[in-house]
């Protein structure tokens, strides 16, 4: 298994911010072929999503968790700024972890989809994301076990 860690800034605003360009670069910088990509958040406030970018998915996507997690004084989990308890709920809805399928080294991923880190913590700028490539064996290409 080949795998990276990296530093990606969200700052201190809710975002949703594409990670498929480094993804891309890990699979052409480790010389991937088939095999899958999972991508893991560390992080107990924050989480991963499979989504359109582009055409205001993302602003959709935080206006829909803003309403399903107001940031507002609700939540028992109450360090951190307000609402911050809505931040620890997050994973449940997001989680941190997506795999994605990879073919001759690139990810198998829909015309329209993107690999999307979700963020509402305004406390925690800094986010890191480990990307593991587990390549397939060999021989098993996509006709392999018919």
């Amino acid at each position: 298994m080949r795998t990276q860690l990296i530093d990606v800034t969200t700052g201190t605003q809710e975002t949703v911010r594409d990670l498929t360009r480094e993804c891309d670069a890990f699979l052409r910088e480790i010389g991937a072929g088939d095999g899958l990509l999972h991508v893991w958040l560390p992080h107990a406030t924050a989480g991963l999503a499979v989504l359109e970018t582009g055409a205001h998915s993302e602003e959709d996507l935080l206006a829909t968790l803003r309403h399903l997690l107001p940031p507002d004084d609700r939540w028992r989990h109450r360090h951190g700024s307000a609402g911050h308890g809505r931040d620890h709920v997050l994973p449940a809805l997001c989680p941190p972890y997506a795999t994605v399928p990879v073919l001759a080294g690139a990810m198998a991923l829909g015309t329209w989809q993107s690999v999307c880190l979700v963020d509402l913590n305004g406390d925690n700028p800094r986010r890191q994301v480990r990307l593991s490539f587990l390549a397939s064996p060999a021989g098993a290409g996509p006709d392999a076990g018919t």
